[in-house]
């Protein structure tokens, strides 16, 4: 079902998880109807889900830098597990594979991803969208894993039925898009936005703008390669 489109998420601020499935083109769509909801989407990306999509796409949509590792290097320092995850309203984790549901059951923290997770403990509330081979997801351990994080709080969406990647018929598909959203509009509308932004989205805003009016700046003298010669030079300094 989807999202009330009189629901306006504007002042929100998400932080989504994207962990290595094939339903990771899914989560573009997702990270899409949030932008074009109000809310703002920060992306941070596993190894694994960049061989399935690439980060630049996370990047256009949201306008954002896409945040992969734990030692990603920053104009304005700051601990980014820690602030990216304080300014959130609501982290979406999707999709949410086997791994990484064992990861968050125990308390693992490994790569940028599991860390952030585990230090969201207590900020915001956590969405997970399971995505996995049916028989997996019917495994005792993940159904253990499972258990354990719903009764930690952690809210579910999906998985839903339907044909998977492997060609098989059963449970363990993403939810359609438009059903985490409307389970992300319903805990995010439980609580006013936090209206708080972390250090590294605003020094992104501001060098945003600072290249847009170099790129401005460039068009001015006729050519496109003005544009980019000027923020190439920049960047450099």
């Amino acid at each position: 079902m989807a999202a009330k489109k009189s629901q306006s998420l504007e002042g929100y601020e998400v932080l989504l998880c994207v962990t290595g499935g094939i339903a990771c083109y899914k989560t573009a769509d997702l990270t899409s109807k949030l932008v074009q909801a109000g809310a703002g989407v920060t992306v941070a990306m596993t190894d694994a889900a960049q061989e399935f999509i690439r980060p630049l796409t996370f990047q256009t949509l949201t306008g954002r830098r896409v945040f992969t590792t734990l030692w990603q290097s920053t104009e304005y320092y700051s601990s980014g597990h820690i602030s990216l995850t304080e300014a959130a309203d609501l982290m979406i984790v999707a999709p949410a594979t086997a791994n990484v549901l064992a990861k968050m059951a125990t308390g693992m923290a490994d790569d940028l991803v599991s860390t952030m997770i585990l230090a969201t403990t207590g900020s915001c509330p956590i969405l997970a969208a399971p995505a996995m081979n049916t028989r997996m997801l019917s495994a005792p351990a993940v159904k253990a894993n499972h258990a354990t994080l719903k009764k930690w709080g952690i809210q579910f969406v999906g998985p839903a039925k339907g044909r998977l990647a492997c060609g098989t018929i059963g449970e363990g598909r993403l939810a359609e898009t438009d059903e985490i959203l409307e389970a992300a509009t319903e805990l995010l509308l439980k609580k006013s936005p936090k209206a708080k932004v972390a250090p590294e989205i605003q020094a992104d805003r501001k060098k945003f703008f600072q290249e847009m009016e170099l790129f401005r700046k460039g068009l001015k003298k006729g050519r496109f390669s003005d544009s980019a010669k000027l923020i190439r030079e920049d960047r450099e300094r």
